[in-house]
């Protein structure tokens, strides 16, 4: 298990019954073809109907499995995948068959020249309000990070072994790999790729993905920018609010020193606010930064490894 591959194909699936064994053999067409030592590893996000079933009826020596205890998200799949992968070159495809084997060697030709290569479904087969919306989370998403990739959240990636090991993907952050590799220094290049129609089985996309989407742009635009000072933020917006309940203070002190009541005046009780307020996000900020060293733990169990058929026994 700790022999180094040329290639690593990681594959989340989710109740894809009727499309992994179509796709483990197109994959069987495309990869032996490129001379290159392999593994193919599927990760069964706890699905509820017969993939991991399928799966397991699949004889390949180069075809690894693991087994979510139950559904966790494609980041984290994706998360053990990447650490469970032993290829210098990892690929991430989804399981739906959309998309298509053929463009690997693409994507092998694009990492001799970049750390990490995103697909484009440039011509995609979708409904016409997915492609709208993902039209418009891509173009905020380019204007919020400066990230200029046309599809952010296209599942057909590339990645050389080093980047994968050192991005840390959970929560909804997947759709964010190029953001999070770009803002570790690693090059990011995109190349376009061929995109089908899905035949098969049911489409995980629908409206609270989108607002989670949007959410988590925010979020990562977020840590991207403040995750090591995280005081900057707090500690800035703290101190102004601070500072203006100091001046208001120091106004309403200057009436008091001249005899005039102050006690019932709103402006007072503005003033304590501000202060407390202030006191209240610069000490948040100070505890931020103490949480600054603290990782997230990957919060998965694997409930079956065809590499050790005894784990979860």
């Amino acid at each position: 298990m700790s022999k180094k591959t040329n290639l690593s194909i990681v594959i989340p699936v989710h109740n894809e019954e009727e499309n992994v064994i179509w796709l483990h053999e197109a994959l069987k067409n495309i990869i032996p073809t490129l001379n290159l030592t392999y593994e193919i590893i599927f990760i069964d996000d706890g699905s509820t109907d017969k993939t991991f079933e399928k799966l397991k009826s699949i004889q390949d020596e180069y075809l690894r499995i693991l087994q979510f205890q139950r559904n966790y998200g494609k980041a984290a799949a994706l998360s053990c995948g990447f650490r469970e992968a032993r290829g210098e070159y990892i690929i991430t495809m989804d399981g739906d068959l959309q998309d298509d084997p053929k463009e690997i060697p693409q994507f092998l030709v694009a990492l001799k020249e970049y750390d990490m290569v995103s697909g484009w479904k440039f011509e995609r087969k979708d409904t016409m309000s997915k492609r709208a919306f993902s039209k418009i989370f891509n173009k905020l998403t380019q204007i919020l990070t400066g990230i200029k990739i046309h599809d952010f959240n296209c599942g057909y990636k590339g990645y050389r072994s080093y980047v994968v090991k050192n991005i840390h993907v959970y929560a909804e952050f997947h759709r964010y790999i190029p953001v999070l590799a770009h803002w570790k220094g690693y090059t990011v290049g995109e190349i376009k790729v061929d995109h089908h129609a899905r035949k098969y089985g049911k489409s995980k996309y629908g409206i609270e993905r989108l607002l989670k989407g949007f959410l988590d742009l925010i979020t990562v635009t977020f840590l991207g920018t403040y995750k090591k000072r995280p005081l900057h933020i707090f500690g800035t917006v703290g101190f102004l609010l601070c500072l203006s309940g100091i001046l208001i203070g120091g106004y309403l002190s200057s009436l008091w020193i001249r005899g005039i009541k102050i006690g019932d005046r709103p402006l007072l009780m503005l003033g304590i606010v501000l202060i407390v307020t202030g006191v209240q996000l610069i000490s948040l900020g100070l505890i931020g930064e103490l949480m600054t060293h603290n990782r997230n733990n990957d919060d998965y169990i694997i409930k079956y490894d065809s590499f050790e058929p005894e784990t979860g026994l």
